[in-house]
C-alpha cells in the first residue's frame, strides 16, 4: 500500500506494509502528515556503506530514526560451516574490511581455545604488532572520511598518505595490502621478512608528528568544535545498555578496553593508557581515537623492543599446524601428503567457546561450536558496527539532519562488519 498524508501534503513515502505496522516504527505525527518520512541511503556517501535510515523529520529536526541493515549480507558465518577451520580465516578478512587482521585474531583465538592450541611468544608479539598497525590503519580511514563528511578535505588526504605506509608493511608480511589472512590458528602464516623491522622503525619515528598535524587541523578548530561538541550525546548507562563498545563507549567516560580488562596475546605485558571522554558527544569520540593512535604507536615501540631476532612463529603441534617446508625436504609428493593429512585430520571437539578482542571499532567476539571434525557446526560473530547502528536513534533524536552525518561518522561503522 501507499501511505497517504492529508491532501495538502500529498504522498510522502511508499510503505509496503500496513498502517498499523508503521505506527510501531514512527510517531503518530508521521501518520497524520504533520512530520515527513525521508530515506537517507542506502546510496548515500555519508552512511559509510549500504545503510538505509528511515528518518522522521519535523522540518530539519530528527523526530525518529529507523536503521535498515542487511543490504551487504554475504552469508559469511553460514559459509564457514562448510569450510575447514584454516580456510575459514580467509572469510574473516571480508567482514570488517578496514581491520581484517582483527577479525583473523578473534577467530583464531576461538579456534585455539576450542582445541587447546599453544601460540609461541614470538608469534604473540607479531600479533600485537599487527593488531596495533591495524588499529592505526582503521583509525586513519575513519578520521579521513569523518573529516571529509564534515567538510575538511585536507585531513582525508593526509590520513590516506600515512595509511599507504601501513598497507605497504602489510604487503611485506603477507603479500596482500588488505585481505591478508596473515594470522592463523597457532600463530602467524610466516615469519616477518628482513625489510619489515626497518620499515616499522622508520614509521614509528614518522607517525607522532603526523598525529600532531591532524590535531593542529581539527582539535581546536572552531568550525570543527561547533559541528561536534554537544552533538550526538549518549550517556554512559545508555551506551552500555545498547551494547556500545570501543572508542564510542570510552567517549562516554566508560574506561573499558578488553586489552586491559581481559588481556590476550600478551597485552598485559605492555604499558599503555586507555583514553576516555567526558561528554559522550561526537567530539569526545573523535578525540579518544586520536589519543588511541598515540597509544598504538607507544605499544608498537614496546613490541619492537621485545621482538627477538629468531624464534618459532607458529605452534609445532603437527595435529593442527602443517610442518614447514624445511622439515619435508624437496619432495613435492611429501609436501602434498603431509598437507592432505593435516587438512583432513584437523578435528575439534564437540564443544562451544567464545573469544573476544578489542578491535578498532570495539568488541568483536567469535562464538564457535565444534562438530567433532575439521569443520565448525556453528560460527557467529558479535560485531561492534551492528550494536552502534542500533544505538543511532538514541544519539540522533532532536538533532538536525546535517548533524546526523557527523553522528554516523563518529561511531565508526563498517557495513560488512554489521551484515556479515
Amino acid at each position: 500500500m501507499v501511505l497517504q498524508t492529508p491532501e495538502k501534503a500529498g504522498e510522502v513515502y511508499k510503505w509496503e506494509g500496513s498502517v498499523e505496522e508503521l505506527k510501531g516504527l514512527v510517531t503518530e505525527r508521521a501518520i497524520t502528515g504533520e512530520t515527513m518520512l525521508l530515506n537517507m541511503g542506502p546510496h548515500h556517501p555519508s552512511t559509510h556503506g549500504v545503510l538505509r535510515l528511515l528518518l522522521e523529520l519535523d522540518g530539519e529536526e530528527i523526530v525518529s530514526c529507523l536503521p535498515d541493515v542487511g543490504y551487504l549480507h554475504t552469508g559469511i558465518e553460514k559459509n564457514m560451516e562448510h569450510k575447514t577451520y584454516e580456510k575459514c580465516v580467509t572469510l574473516t578478512d571480508r567482514m570488517d574490511y578496514l581491520a581484517p587482521m582483527s577479525n583473523n585474531l578473534a577467530f583464531c583465538l576461538a579456534v585455539e581455545k576450542l582445541v587447546d592450541l599453544d601460540v609461541p611468544e614470538r608469534a604473540q608479539i607479531i600479533r600485537v604488532i599487527c593488531m596495533e598497525l591495524t588499529r592505526l590503519n582503521s583509525h586513519l580511514v575513519w578520521l579521513g572520511t569523518h573529516a571529509l563528511d564534515m567538510g575538511a578535505m585536507s585531513v582525508f588526504l593526509y590520513c590516506f598518505r600515512e595509511r599507504e605506509i601501513i598497507l605497504e608493511m602489510f604487503e611485506m608480511l603477507s603479500g596482500q595490502r588488505m585481505m591478508s589472512s596473515y594470522i592463523r590458528p597457532g600463530g602467524v602464516w610466516r615469519d616477518i621478512p628482513p625489510e619489515f623491522m626497518p620499515a616499522l622503525e622508520k614509521f614509528l619515528d614518522y607517525m607522532p608528528g603526523k598525529i600532531d598535524d591532524y590535531e593542529k587541523l581539527l582539535t581546536n578548530n572552531p568550525l570543527w568544535i561547533d559541528r561536534t561538541q554537544g552533538i550526538g550525546i549518549i550517556e554512559p548507562d545508555m551506551a552500555m545498555a545498547w551494547g556500545v563498545s570501543g572508542p564510542s563507549l570510552r567517549g562516554s567516560g566508560v574506561s573499558w578496553d578488553i586489552r586491559k580488562a581481559m588481556p590476550y596475546s600478551g597485552y598485559e605485558q605492555y604499558d599503555f593508557n586507555v583514553p576516555v571522554g567526558e561528554h559522550g558527544d561526537v567530539y569526545d569520540r573523535f578525540y579518544v581515537r586520536v589519543l588511541e593512535m598515540r597509544e598504538s604507536v607507544k605499544i608498537l615501540g614496546q613490541a619492537l623492543k621485545r621482538l627477538t631476532p629468531k624464534g618459532p612463529f607458529r605452534s609445532d603441534n603437527r595435529k593442527f599446524v602443517p610442518p614447514p617446508r624445511s622439515e619435508l625436504g624437496q619432495s613435492m609428493e611429501a609436501v602434498i601428503h603431509h598437507f592432505k593429512l593435516w587438512t583432513e585430520g584437523f578435528s575439534a571437539p564437540d564443544e562451544e567457546v567464545f573469544a573476544a578482542i578489542e578491535s578498532p571499532r570495539g568488541e568483536i567476539g567469535c562464538y564457535l561450536h565444534g562438530a567433532g571434525d575439521n569443520k565448525p557446526r556453528r560460527v557467529h560473530f558479535k560485531t561492534p558496527s551492528f550494536m552502534h547502528i542500533a544505538a543511532l536513534p538514541v544519539m540522533s533524536k532532536g538533532h538536525l539532519i546535517a548533524d546526523l552525518v557527523g553522528i554516523i561518522g563518529s561511531v565508526d561503522i563498517v557495513l560488512g562488519d554489521c551484515d556479515r
